[in-house]
């Protein structure tokens, strides 16, 4: 009974058009679930230090009215403050008692008071009155208490329920999102829609299958011709490397992918559109299965994809957006195409309810430098239509119609943000070393296919190739000529830099679409090394194709994922050797030269069971670089995509600081050369920390290479080591961040870190 009765009024909550009617209903149904005569809900104003009475049921609150208790004021100060309910027989009796006038709340004696946490903040508490004098009895207690916890999350998402009109909310008019992006834009929202929707195709059969065929391969022709004419379209501002993204969309158009499973759904009666749609939904479905947030972000693809596909068919497809200047392009999911749709110079900034920094609109934004931010608060669309909005892409904060003071302060960080890219683009050619002469290697993350070398001398290679990319966008494992031809494009555009290319890194948390794992805890199951030792005839073709990609480059390094043991090290060489001597022997019978040279192997530091193995590894390989994404995960036990806990993955957490320091102080030591592949390395404070520690190969994304030699140029080994003596002393991250920030701050470069970030 009692959890029926709280299922009912959380969904009765939740299913409230806007916040105000929202607490009307919570506190009515609360007061009759516990047959008390008043009901209230006060939150808490951490900027006026006071709690506001928002709702009531039972007590004399006059519409407009704001009825205000200071902290520290009242039994309702004194439960937020403990953090903890108070069951008071009788409240007028208790010291902390405090009537407020003009309530009318003489009569009542009884009082029981629950704090409303989320995410260990009070956001306000949620307490229920009663004329007779008497102690609610536990189960009252329970139910209020359960209650407030289950009513948390709505509070907490308080100004997106009715972030407009709403004007007794306490709070600043902001919602919270992710980070995607970073930078700042200033501008009127733009809201973005897809040409055609999925969702909206009624399923039809058709008697003349041949002629919806030949719509569906018209249709994909001029999707085709749409992609080329994005991809051009964005070419002048987008990495080339980047614009693979199309590449990616183009190939899911082959036959391979999605041409043959929609024309076969026309053969068995379907119409081309309703053919699209259960094609699409089915790739979309497999692909939001999967744990790995990268590879969920593939749905988005495809579903956009499918969309485009389906509004050729409806004849709808060659409609334009009118996009005015100064515009935030805000949709329920902005995609690749829908940005590469946009003039760059009407954009200042995009706003994505949906999505993550995962997805290809993201990587794009990053490239293109345009401030985004991606999985928004719960908030309607239309909310934000003819909004003026400022959004932060380094914190994940989306302001709506900004107080003067706010404005002022975002437009002069807005200045501060164009005088620091043309300092960084003045360096960018340079190299990266300090002012008292240390040398340190930049080199980039690649994922996705990599057309290009720009920037030559900017960098020093690539730092970390994931190979996994072509496995993933087929429905079957590609073929060691499809994988040769792959990297040897690799090797040519990057001809005299060194190639990391890490072994593939599948499995568990990352299962192929064709090859699906389904395991309880991905995390710490069957992915990586595991996976591949376990399958050798994938392992030995990837191997191969990269040994045959080399020749004549002589630049390929070969790395290892999730390694925890010297067996794995000893098998996954084993099996090298073998690819190895394999491809020599055929390039000696065909008469080429046998000069094909060893790579040198690598092991990712990524699992902490590693820590400990170090001096036996080191026998066995030429180099070490560290994950810092996934090490952290493991050191810290915190899955950082579940939102639960991701607040405890800490990149600057002192344990992971302790342990980086071991580990290039080990690597030292035994003479291996060691880097680092993970997000810490692309982080101003974080670069900073790593190089202090003595560190001197960077691998990150391509768009932070420049900010982060520009850091590099303006230190000196003397400044740094005072850094990370305070650092590696701090107790709490907060204490490390606020340690860098200062030393960013005294250099001039406080640009690079923004609150939250």
């Amino acid at each position: 009974m009692m959890l029926s009765t709280l299922q009912r009024i959380v969904e009765s909550v939740n299913q409230a058009p806007e916040f105000n009617v929202a607490l009307d209903t919570m506190v009515r149904n609360v007061k009759a679930a516990l047959g008390t005569d008043v009901c209230s809900v006060y939150l808490a104003d951490h900027e006026q230090r006071e709690f506001v009475l928002m709702a009531t049921d039972g007590l004399n609150l006059v519409e407009g009215e704001r009825v205000v208790l200071e902290f520290g004021e009242g039994l309702i100060s004194l439960a937020a403050e403990r953090e903890e309910p108070l069951n008071i027989a009788d409240a007028s009796t208790h010291p902390n008692f405090k009537l407020v006038e003009g309530l009318a709340e003489e009569p009542y004696r009884a009082m029981l008071v629950a704090p409303i946490i989320h995410q260990r903040q009070v956001l306000g508490v949620l307490a229920v009155q009663q004329k007779l004098a008497r102690a609610f009895s536990s189960n009252e207690e329970s139910f209020l208490v359960t209650l407030a916890a289950q009513l948390a999350a709505v509070v907490a998402h308080a100004e997106a329920k009715d972030l407009v009109s709403d004007q007794r909310s306490p709070w600043l008019r902001n919602l919270r999102a992710v980070a995607g992006a970073p930078g700042v834009a200033i501008g009127h929202a733009f809201i973005g829609k897809p040409l055609a929707s999925l969702s909206a195709v009624v399923p039809r059969r058709t008697e003349q299958p041949m002629q919806e065929k030949h719509k569906f391969r018209k249709a994909v022709l001029k999707t085709r011709q749409d992609l080329r004419a994005l991809a051009a379209q964005v070419a002048e501002y987008v990495a080339e490397d980047t614009l693979a993204i199309f590449d990616v969309y183009q190939g899911l158009l082959d036959a391979a992918s999605l041409g043959n499973a929609v024309e076969n759904k026309i053969k068995e009666g379907w119409q081309a559109q309703t053919a699209v749609k259960l094609v699409v939904d089915d790739f979309v479905s497999q692909f939001e299965d999967l744990d790995d947030s990268y590879l969920r972000e593939r749905a988005v693809d495809v579903r956009d994809l499918g969309q485009r596909v389906l509004a050729h068919l409806q004849d709808s497809g060659n409609v334009t957006m009118e996009v005015p200047d100064q515009s935030i392009l805000v949709a329920e999911e902005v995609t690749a195409s829908m940005l590469a749709s946009i003039p760059r110079h009407r954009l200042q900034g995009l706003v994505s309810l949906r999505g993550s920094p995962n997805s290809h609109a993201a990587i794009m934004a990053r490239s293109m430098g345009v401030p985004a931010v991606f999985a928004v608060e719960d908030v309607p669309l239309n909310y934000l239509e003819d909004q003026y909005l400022i959004v932060d892409g380094y914190s994940g904060d989306v302001f709506i119609n900004p107080p003067a003071q706010v404005l002022k302060e975002y437009q002069e960080l807005l200045l501060d943000e164009l005088e620091l890219a043309n300092l960084v683009d003045s360096n960018k050619n340079l190299a990266a070393e300090t002012s008292d002469g240390i040398r340190v290697e930049l080199q980039v993350n690649a994922g996705l296919n990599v057309d290009h070398n720009e920037g030559r001398g900017a960098h020093n290679g690539i730092g970390l190739y994931r190979t996994e990319i072509p496995f993933m966008m087929r429905e079957r494992f590609p073929t060691e000529t499809e994988q040769f031809e792959l990297y040897r494009e690799v090797f040519k555009n990057y001809r005299g830099q060194p190639v990391v290319m890490r072994t593939l890194d599948v499995g568990g948390d990352k299962p192929l679409p064709y090859f699906p794992i389904k395991e309880d805890n991905p995390f710490l199951g069957w992915r990586g090394i595991r996976m591949t030792l376990d399958h050798p005839e994938i392992f030995l073709v990837q191997v191969r194709a990269m040994l045959r990609a080399n020749v004549g480059f002589d630049t390929l390094k070969i790395l290892l994922p999730m390694i925890t043991s010297v067996d794995e090290v000893d098998d996954a060489t084993r099996l090298i050797s073998q690819a190895y001597f394999e491809v020599r022997s055929e390039l000696q019978q065909n008469g080429e030269e046998a000069s094909l040279q060893r790579p040198q192997l690598g092991v990712m530091i990524e699992v902490p069971a590693i820590l400990y193995q170090l001096d036996s590894i080191a026998q066995r390989v030429d180099f070490f670089s560290v994950g810092t994404n996934d090490l952290t995960q493991y050191l810290l036990a915190v899955d950082r995509n579940n939102p639960r806990v991701a607040r405890l993955y800490e990149a600057y957490h002192p344990a992971l600081l302790t342990v980086l320091q071991d580990i290039v102080a080990s690597c030292n030591r035994l003479g291996k050369p060691v880097s680092v592949c993970g997000e810490l390395a692309g982080d101003p404070g974080g670069a900073l920390l790593l190089l202090a520690m003595g560190y001197r190969s960077l691998s990150m994304s391509g768009h932070n290479i420049d900010k982060i030699r520009w850091i590099v140029r303006q230190v000196e080994a003397p400044m740094l080591q005072v850094l990370l003596n305070q650092a590696l002393t701090a107790k709490h991250p907060d204490e490390v961040r606020k340690v860098v920030s200062m030393k960013l701050e005294s250099l001039g470069l406080g640009g690079f870190i923004r609150a939250g970030k």
